[in-house]
């Protein structure tokens, strides 16, 4: 029997599954920051290959996001988020026993697709549960608190575990977690659809796969490559093509994967841009911390991932005022105040001398990014899912976990690019002999760690050049951000623009 959601309100146990679904998934991304140096030593890996680590986790997610949208609003969000649980548990599993590092992308890639059913799914059973504003905010802001805690609990149980063990026993709670996360789901969650007019938009999905692929193909491999090379101009020419395919497609489906008209609502934009932006220089700031202290200046895994624990322990100070603020507080304040801090904090870790490895040296400028952190998340999911139709916040939850997660991959991938291509520009002429067949073959991470002392050092300096000059790209993605919010985003009225008398989201009754 089917009920409206304006009949029934959003249980605890419901709530409870959904914020351990996507804590799960969230500490699968955050996982790799404090091994990206074990792995590196491990596996001899390039600055590039290392990237993919976290890349390649991140771009299925993101890929298949909106569809499992559309998948959970047919045939109901929990057997998605069961579903995204057991298949996240086998690709951690692969990568608890990787033993190359092909084999780690193959089980981060599984393991992502996992967590592309619990990302949108998640957030989508809670947004269709709470049909009031202020109830959705106060859900909305424990969902985004679990993200927050997850974030924290990743770098710091890999950390415990990589330093006692071998690096791949970080992998092995996730394992566990994703079976929990199952099994819970099964039990506790009510489930929730949508399906009036969805349908499967496969030429969508394909064209922005293959568009999303060759994009970030092309950005990782292009500092390596070269970025005149003809591989790298015929991806970034297919991902253009494809991601105009896109638009086309959705233009044309009878029931897009994505309401192009979302776009016309500035919040809902907005949101996405923000998402895009933030995430990108939220993680690759976190990326360059875990590679200079790691990988750079050779401290153990725990050590390396402290500053990561504090940057996202932090929030939890925030909890109790977090969700009296999404209610009282105008999402673009919100969002400017999480963005401020995070660009100053950027800005002052690209400050800091590579040779600093002082957990102090780093409390200010973490502190800051956790604070961001946290408002940035909270206020830009309620800014876009409260900006749609009731009917369409699967739509509009899948799209913003997109471009969230997108911009999570774009981190690593493009400031790996830019810090890498810097110091390998500045080790020009410095090499000779063995350590500059090093830098050719493998680029300057690894003559840090394997070349005569003199290349060490001169390795050491470029790469403080090349990483110091990614983290400020970081905070120019920040200020971009408070640019955007400052312009676009208000309160909505748009909220039945989209879609005017369209059928409500309807709730199932688990059994």
């Amino acid at each position: 029997m089917k009920d409206s959601i304006s009949l029934r309100r959003l249980d605890r146990g419901t709530l409870v599954a959904c914020c351990l679904a996507v804590a799960v998934a969230q500490l699968c991304i955050t996982v790799p920051a404090p091994i990206n140096g074990s792995i590196q030593a491990a596996f001899g890996a390039s600055g590039s290959q290392v990237a993919w680590v976290t890349s390649a986790f991140i771009l299925p997610t993101a890929i298949l996001e909106l569809n499992f949208g559309v998948v959970g609003d047919l045939f109901g969000r929990k057997r998605l988020l069961v579903l995204g649980g057991f298949v996240l548990a086998l690709g951690e599993l692969l990568n608890a026993t990787a033993q190359n590092i092909t084999m780690l992308w193959v089980g981060q890639a599984l393991a992502g697709i996992g967590a592309a059913a619990l990302f949108p799914s998640s957030l989508a059973v809670i947004a269709a549960a709470t049909p009031d504003q202020k109830d959705r905010a106060k859900a909305v802001s424990t969902w985004a608190l679990s993200i927050s805690i997850a974030s924290a609990a990743g770098p710091l149980s890999s950390g415990v575990l990589a330093t006692i063990a071998d690096f791949r026993w970080a992998f092995v709670p996730p394992v566990v977690l994703g079976l929990a996360v199952a099994v819970t789901c099964w039990f506790l969650v009510t489930d929730s659809k949508a399906p009036e007019g969805r349908t499967l938009d496969w030429p969508g999905q394909i064209s922005i796969a293959v568009g999303l692929t060759a994009l970030l193909w092309g950005i990782i491999e292009g500092g390596e490559r070269g970025w005149s090379s003809p591989a790298i101009v015929g991806a970034l020419a297919l991902a253009t093509a494809a991601l105009v395919a896109f638009i086309a497609a959705e233009k044309r489906a009878a029931s897009p994967m994505f309401n192009l008209d979302l776009l016309r609502i500035p919040s809902f934009s907005a949101a996405a841009v923000v998402a895009l932006a933030g995430m990108f220089g939220f993680v690759g700031t976190a990326y360059v911390v875990s590679i200079r202290l790691g990988a750079v200046m050779h401290l153990s895994a725990l050590r390396a991932g402290l500053p990561l624990v504090i940057l996202q322990l932090i929030p939890l100070l925030l909890a109790p005022v977090l969700s009296k603020m999404l209610t009282r507080v105008e999402p673009r304040w919100l969002l400017m105040g999480g963005l401020l801090p995070m660009a100053a904090g950027q800005f002052w870790i690209a400050a800091l001398p590579i040779t600093t490895t002082s957990l102090t040296a780093f409390l200010g400028p973490v502190l800051l990014l956790g604070v961001g952190f946290i408002c940035v998340v909270s206020s830009l999911t309620s800014a876009a899912v409260n900006a749609v139709p009731i009917h369409m916040t699967g739509m509009a939850s899948g799209a913003t976990s997109l471009v969230r997660e997108f911009g999570q991959g774009l981190g690593p991938a493009v400031i790996s690019t830019i810090a890498m291509g810097a110091a390998s520009s500045a080790l020009v002429g410095n090499l000779s002999g063995k350590d500059a067949g090093i830098q050719q073959a493998a680029g300057p991470l690894a003559v840090v760690n394997v070349g005569s002392d003199s290349a060490k050092a001169a390795a050491q300096t470029a790469l403080a050049h090349g990483m110091a000059l990614g983290v400020m790209v970081c905070g120019c993605a920040s200020l971009l951000g408070v640019l955007v919010t400052l312009l676009l985003v208000r309160k909505s009225t748009a909220r039945s623009a989209v879609g005017a008398g369209e059928p409500a989201i309807q709730m199932t009754a688990s059994v």
